[in-house]
Formats: C-alpha cells, sequence, structure tokens
C-alpha cells in the first residue's frame, strides 16, 4: 500500500508543481478556456485517485491483490472511468462560472493549488510513515488463534528490524535481532505467481506467523511435539491444538539430504500434504532464514509445507491489536 500512496504522490506534486509554473507564467490571471481545463483536470485526478483507492482498499479486504503489483488493470479502470466522468462535471460546471479574479489570480485555481498541496504532503507523509514505521495489517484467516482472531486490526512495526531501503531488501540501523517467539509479518517467500501453495497462488502476499526456529537450528517434530536442538521446546501458552488425531509418519523414509532440499524449495506441503503437519523433519534451518508457524497449530499452513522465510522478506513485527476495541492491546 506504501508504493501505491508513493506513487499517488508523485502524481499529485507533478499537478502542483505545474501549477506554480502556470501561476508564475500568468496564465492563472483571467477566466480562460485553459483554467477551466486546468481545473477539470484536478478534478479528473481527485476522482482517478480517490476511485483507485477506495478499490485497493476493497480488494485488499477481500485479498484479492498481490501488493507486490502496483495497480490492478481493474482498480485503473474504475479509476480512469471515474477521473473522467470528474473531469467532464467539472468542465460542464465550469460554463456557469461567475467570479471575480483577486489579487491577479483566478480564485478556482487558488482553491486548486491549496488543495493539490494538502493532498500531495499527506499522501506523501502516509506513505512515508507506511513504509518506514508503521504499517496497517489485517488478520485474513484463523491460523494465529487464539493470540488473533479473524478480522482483528494491528499495527505492525517496521522500524524495529531495521529500515528498508525503498525497492530493495536491504536494511539499515537494526534496533534488534528477530528472536524465536516473535510474531513476524512477511511476505510470503515465492517468485512465481503461478505457483500453488496453501490452495492457491500467495505469490507478493504479506503472512503473519511466529518464528519458532532461528538460523542453524535443527527443527523437529514428533507427534505434534516441537523439538529445537533435540530438545523439547518450552512451555507455549499461546499454541492451540484443536484436533485429536495425530497423522502417523509418512515422509520419514526420505533421505535426510533430500527431505531437507524438498523442504527448502517449497515442495514438502506438496508431496507428502497433512502428513507433516504432526511428524516433522529434521531440517536445518538456514542462514539468515527462520523458521515460522501458526499459534494454531492444527489448521496453519506454514514453514512445513511451504519452506524457511528469508530474513529479507520480514517487514516487522506484530506490534498492537488496535481493532476491535474489546481486544485491544499487545500480543504475547
Amino acid at each position: 500500500m506504501e508504493e501505491k500512496l508513493f506513487w499517488i504522490g508523485i502524481l499529485m506534486g507533478a499537478h502542483l508543481f505545474l501549477s506554480h509554473h502556470f501561476k508564475e507564467k500568468g496564465r492563472f490571471k483571467e477566466d480562460s478556456r485553459f483554467v477551466r481545463g486546468w481545473h477539470a483536470l484536478f478534478s479528473g485526478l481527485v476522482g482517478l485517485v480517490g476511485m483507485v483507492l477506495l478499490m485497493v482498499s476493497l480488494d485488499n479486504r477481500r485479498g484479492d491483490v498481490v501488493p507486490t503489483m502496483l495497480f490492478t488493470g481493474r482498480q485503473l479502470v474504475y479509476g480512469l472511468v471515474v477521473g473522467l466522468g470528474s473531469a467532464a462535471y467539472a468542465w460542464w460546471k465550469s460554463a456557469a462560472w461567475n467570479v471575480e479574479i483577486k489579487d491577479g489570480m483566478h480564485p478556482r485555481m487558488k482553491e486548486d493549488m491549496e488543495w493539490s498541496e494538502t493532498i500531495f504532503s499527506a499522501v506523501l507523509l502516509a506513505s512515508v510513515v507506511m513504509y518506514l514505521f508503521v504499517q496497517a495489517f489485517k488478520i485474513p484467516s484463523s491460523s494465529m488463534e487464539k493470540t488473533f482472531l479473524v478480522g482483528d486490526h494491528l499495527f505492525v512495526n517496521k522500524f524495529i528490524y531495521g529500515f528498508r531501503i525503498p525497492y530493495t531488501h536491504k536494511k539499515l540501523i537494526r534496533f534488534a535481532k528477530i528472536k524465536r517467539g516473535d510474531i513476524v509479518v512477511f511476505q510470503f517467500p515465492s517468485s512465481d505467481p503461478r505457483e500453488f501453495q496453501c490452495g492457491g497462488s500467495q505469490y507478493g502476499k504479506d503472512f503473519i506467523k511466529r518464528v519458532v526456529g532461528l538460523p542453524g537450528d535443527k527443527f523437529e517434530i514428533k507427534n505434534g511435539v516441537i523439538y529445537v536442538n533435540d530438545e523439547k521446546a518450552g512451555d507455549e501458552p499461546y499454541a492451540q491444538y484443536l484436533d485429536q488425531f495425530r497423522y502417523p509418519p509418512g515422509a520419514m523414509r526420505t533421505p535426510p539430504a533430500e527431505y531437507q532440499k524438498y523442504w527448502e524449495d517449497r515442495m514438502l506441503g506438496k508431496m507428502f500434504s497433512e502428513y507433516i503437519r504432526d511428524n516433522f523433519g529434521p531440517v536445518t534451518v538456514p542462514e539468515r532464514s527462520f523458521m515460522v508457524m501458526g499459534d494454531n497449530r492444527d489448521r496453519s499452513c506454514d514453514s512445513r509445507y511451504w519452506g524457511p522465510v528469508p530474513e529479507n522478506l520480514v517487514k516487522g513485527k506484530a506490534w498492537l491489536t488496535y481493532w476491535p476495541p474489546s481486544r485491544m492491546g499487545l500480543p504475547e
């Protein structure tokens, strides 16, 4: 979302820059066809931007948007239709203008420039805040119950693991390292939109899970019990197990080296399906990567099925649930 806001800010900034240029050239001193056309263009931009943001918001709620795409064709078409309609309406209304020119500038142009400056500043500031500091996130599934419920809204702390350089995976000024037990939001580790995991294409989507394995850890699950470096994991009060049935070992005859490779290549879920839910590994978490799982252990599509999460895909740490008010607070 922050990239979308950034480019919308650039668009409004270009309009503001050209408006100041035309003002200096004296193009806004009289009620001319140019002034009416420039006002219609501004109205069209506002309609385009408003409709595109509305479509993005609705699509995000439905989970229909791939965040790595700037804008979908559908969003742009709807935005252009509304933008053209707004521009046409503004041009039609301008025919009835009866204004008095004051201070050497058409009052409509002055008003449009003020709004353009406000929108530009607000959108650009919002994009910077969302990119570097805080991101809003909505829980899309039950994989993190009982910590988070479907529909919970939370803020993600994006700077705690470092400020990400725009359009790269490099980070600067790390305030904390990712620890076992942290709840992290990350981009799904796939570079192919055609790859199907968890019942569909997850390419570019944001996931939220809990870190259960750090780089270099030997990780294994036996009959639903987690072992890290051959020791049983400590108490996990946040973990939830709803299924009384446990799948028997079904993939353990695979040679360890091949099993590790299948896991890192995100193939285990496709090969063994639910048989790796309760009996998994052992695998070694690769360097600069993490093993993540949902707290709702029997109802979570996570690293067991599609492999480790590279550190450069981690966006931030779950910080604060802000909606609904009855669930407001810090996650455990």
